[in-house]
């Protein structure tokens, strides 16, 4: 009578599955790897797999430890386990993520190993290791404490000691914010830090890790006792685990190969923080007899979502090529995706809105909607078109643009501005007032400084493109606007289309995807470009725009633009992933594309050409353009300009901004008029400092007076 029940018991558990789902799940015990692509029902294969052990008596329910990287993952397995149960036992199968494993772990056995010691969880490194800087003596901003907090977990997680920290993030070539020598220093003072004399250690998310794998290495009766209680081992995600969870896991084995892993290279794309597929790859290699089952029936997408992931998965190179999966369409045909191009990101986001809310009106509902992009700081421009058209969204996986910690100290500091009432040229102003925020010229070395530069680069082009469509808009209005902004975004939305990043996408679904920014720089990102075309950090790129796409259940949008901003330089190009994948779009050429902005279009005094950024309007000129300036009158204007800064214990930049300075020494202004057909010179300043600038100007002339013979109308 037993065996009748285990009989059915298995019967229902595969009854419902394909040819490749059934043949995981009724492998013999054993090492098997489930390769399994996007959509191929992964977490119904191995939940089956574990019920199909259980029910055959194979194993016993609480003997089964089964893991994953997220507490959402973890909990979506322990649900379909209930599910599944029906007497058989699988509700009370452990599954977990890795660090809430090796919490319970090292709670149990720390006693025995240690003795009377206590730990304690740090739940965040961030103030040790900001006291750690301090003592290596670096001047660390908070985005710099953040990226060196990231270096200790990628080096930890990796299984280097901070004397192999150089060498290993040379080899690696890794962005990091200070010499390597100085972030091996953080680390080493990290680790002395949490010795605290009391006796009580504080222990981080990886030394959970690192103490489970060394009590079970070095301890042959905890090693007993654990492997006594658990027999069978389920991995998910497997091409994500770093080299630290492979130790635990290789501890928690011991000399068995009870083990299930399942993964997809594919969508490897968390190395950076040292995850890497090669445990996933060599699986046969270290199990020769291990049952290798690959799953290829996409139920999640249509053929024509399918067939476009495979196409761009195709170009794949190295080594990781090798296990491609060519994944085929089990849905009903849907709409061929579609590939746009737009002459800016304005265009792009209205087109996209103007998409979305049509979807919605055909019964689309909001929540299974969603706009993925590159990088969080590219939320702006689709919060803002997406509250225009009265749209409901909801930003997962990070904040809002303007509830970024950055933005909102960049309002504060635009406030002290219009308080201090700064005169001049809108763009160089507010630029000239980010810059101590961190805008620089070019991008910053280290993660978190690189998204807050990208997010106070994109909050400064965004007043670009507003001065281009009002150019009478002064700072007072500017900041009006962008509070405005601001609060519009403010009201909770619990169903509403989701705004997220490819990284935080990971994992979900929506009937609709719209990818956006698909252009080289974004796309793949231009730091993984200097790499090279060929290298790995490009393959991870492209391995990002497979998950995006794979994201999508039947609607897929693919779009670009050629400019940041309305009548920008139209220089991106679409992504070199779509090359011979999709058509390349001519142009956007609807009725409701942005129109530039009314009035003269500024011209370079050299080359007659059009100017269209706010550094070479200050100038006069194309920035690429020849300069006639003159270097000693440029100097003593620096020179005048730091004695009045200091009269007026005002920053430099609020008496005149370096361009502004470049454009006198240049342009050689002979009066009044021509001095405040100077952009960023206006009445007030003309009144303040005009005669001071006109005499130096006059006394660089010589006696002959030539001055303004560089002045152009």
């Amino acid at each position: 009578m037993v065996r009748m029940s285990v009989e059915v018991a298995s019967s229902c558990i595969v009854d419902d599955l394909d040819d490749e789902q059934r043949e995981a799940v009724l492998a013999a015990r054993g090492p098997v790897c489930v390769l399994a692509g996007a959509g191929t029902g992964k977490t119904r294969t191995i939940t089956r797999r574990i019920a199909h052990l259980v029910a055959s008596g194979h194993v016993a329910p609480g003997q089964v430890l089964a893991v994953t990287f997220t507490s959402r993952a973890a909990g979506e397995m322990r649900a379909r386990l209930r599910s599944l149960d029906d007497g058989v036992g699988t509700a009370s199968v452990q599954a977990m993520t890795f660090h809430a494993a090796a919490r319970r772990q090292l709670a149990y056995f720390w006693p025995r190993v240690v003795g009377n010691t206590g730990w304690e969880l740090l739940d965040t490194k961030f103030a040790v290791v900001a006291q750690a800087a301090n003592r290596a003596a670096l001047q660390a901003s908070t985005d710099d404490v953040r990226d060196l907090a990231g270096e200790i977990e990628w080096a930890k997680g990796s299984l280097i000691s901070p004397e192999a920290y150089p060498a290993a993030v040379a080899k690696a070539g890794r962005d990091i914010p200070f010499d390597a020598a100085k972030v091996a220093a953080v680390y080493t003072g990290y680790e002395t830090l949490k010795a605290r004399r009391d006796g009580t250690a504080l222990l981080d998310f990886d030394d959970l890790l690192l103490h489970t794998a060394a009590a079970i290495e070095n301890d042959a009766a905890v090693a007993q006792e654990f492997r006594d209680r658990y027999r069978c081992f389920v991995v998910d995600e497997y091409q994500d685990v770093t080299p630290l969870q492979q130790r635990v896991l290789d501890a928690w084995l011991g000399e068995r190969d009870d083990l299930t892993v399942v993964g997809d290279a594919n969508q490897t794309i968390y190395s950076f923080t040292g995850a890497t597929p090669q445990y996933l790859l060599d699986f046969s290699r270290r199990f020769p007899d291990a049952a290798v089952v690959r799953l290829e029936r996409d139920y999640r997408s249509t053929p024509q979502v399918v067939s476009l992931a495979n196409r761009v998965i195709a170009a794949a190179r190295g080594r990781m090529a090798g296990s491609k999966l060519h994944l085929v369409g089990q849905r009903d045909p849907g709409p061929a995706p579609s590939f746009t191009e737009h002459p800016d990101e304005v265009a792009e986001a209205a087109a996209v809105a103007k998409k979305i809310k049509r979807l919605i009106e055909s019964g689309t509902a909001a929540s299974e909607i969603a706009v993925l992009y590159r990088i969080n700081a590219q939320s702006e421009v689709y919060e803002e078109a997406l509250t225009e058209a009265g749209i409901p969204f909801q930003v997962r996986g990070g904040e809002g643009f303007f509830s970024r910690q950055e933005i909102r100290q960049s309002l504060v500091a635009l406030q002290r501005a219009v308080d201090r009432d700064v005169d001049g040229s809108l763009p160089e102003i507010v630029r000239a007032v980010l810059e101590p925020l961190g805008l620089t010229a070019e991008p910053p070395p280290g993660t978190k400084a690189r998204e807050r530069w990208e997010a106070l680069t994109a909050l400064a082009e965004l007043v670009d493109e507003e001065v281009a469509q009002r150019p009478s808009l002064d700072l007072n209005a500017l900041l009006a606007e962008l509070r405005q902004r601001a609060d519009a975004r403010h009201p909770p939305v619990v169903q509403g289309v989701t705004l997220a990043s490819l990284h935080a996408a990971k994992g979900l679904e929506w009937d609709a995807v719209f990818l956006v920014g698909v252009a080289d720089g974004t796309l793949p990102i231009s730091h993984a470009l200097a790499h090279g075309p060929d290298s790995e950090p490009v393959e991870e790129e492209r391995r990002l725009l497979y998950v995006g796409i794979t994201r999508a259940r039947m609607h897929l949008a693919l779009s670009w633009a050629l400019a940041r901003a309305p009548g920008g330089r139209q220089s991106r190009k679409p992504s070199r992933f779509l090359n011979g994948v999709a058509p390349q779009a001519s142009g956007d050429n609807s009725p409701n594309k942005p129109r530039r902005a009314k009035g003269v279009t500024p011209r370079c005094r050299v080359c007659n050409a059009a100017l269209t950024a706010p550094a070479a309007v200050v100038l006069r000129r194309c920035e690429g353009c020849p300069s006639d300036i003159d270097e000693d009158l440029l100097a003593e204007l620096k020179d005048w300009r730091l004695r009045m800064s200091k009269e007026m214990s005002v920053p430099a930049y609020v008496v005149f901004t370096d361009n502004t300075l470049i454009a006198i020494a240049e342009t050689l202004p002979g009066d009044n008029a021509a001095l405040v057909a100077i952009p960023g010179i206006g009445a007030r300043k003309l009144e303040q400092y005009g005669a001071d600038v006109l005499a130096l100007v006059k006394g660089r002339s010589g006696p002959a007076g030539d001055i303004g013979h560089r002045q152009t109308s």
